[in-house]
């Protein structure tokens, strides 16, 4: 039986946080590069054992930006994307948590390792690889 290669693997999941502000009346969010590829896209990882998907989503947050804040409960949605491994490409499942961001730390883990920008959630949707991403949030700007 060979695996639809359509369709995430359900043990390929990730989470990722949709840091916003609201900065002169307009809903903002924070992008970050990828470390290998330079793609624009939201702070992203694997599951952490032992926290839930919100707490982990602000973790990637707080690592890869830098961003200090508080993640919703519920997703705002999920979007796949083509993941680049060591030998080849896997279909990931990445559940979008929203992070009200309080603070911006001076320093943090991967400083330097990537490029971090503020921009419109509606440019926001322009700047991203993926297409489900993308999507998602021009979905989000349509309700926001």
């Amino acid at each position: 039986m060979t695996q639809d290669l359509a369709r995430p693997s359900p043990s390929l999941r990730q989470v990722a946080a949709l840091p916003v502000r609201i900065k002169a009346g307009r809903l903002e969010t924070c992008l970050v590069t990828t470390r290998t590829t330079r793609r624009w896209t939201l702070p992203k990882g694997w599951p952490i054992k032992g926290r839930k998907d919100p707490q982990a989503a602000r973790i990637e947050a707080k690592q890869e930006a830098g961003l200090v804040g508080k993640a919703d409960k519920k997703p705002i949605g999920t979007y796949p994307y083509w993941k680049r491994l060591d030998t080849h490409f896997a279909l990931v499942e990445t559940t979008v948590y929203r992070v009200e961001v309080k603070a911006t730390l001076k320093k943090w883990k991967e400083q330097g390792q990537r490029e971090v920008q503020w921009v419109p959630l509606e440019e926001a949707a322009l700047l991203v690889a993926e297409p489900g991403l993308a999507r998602l949030l021009r979905d989000l700007t349509h309700r926001a």
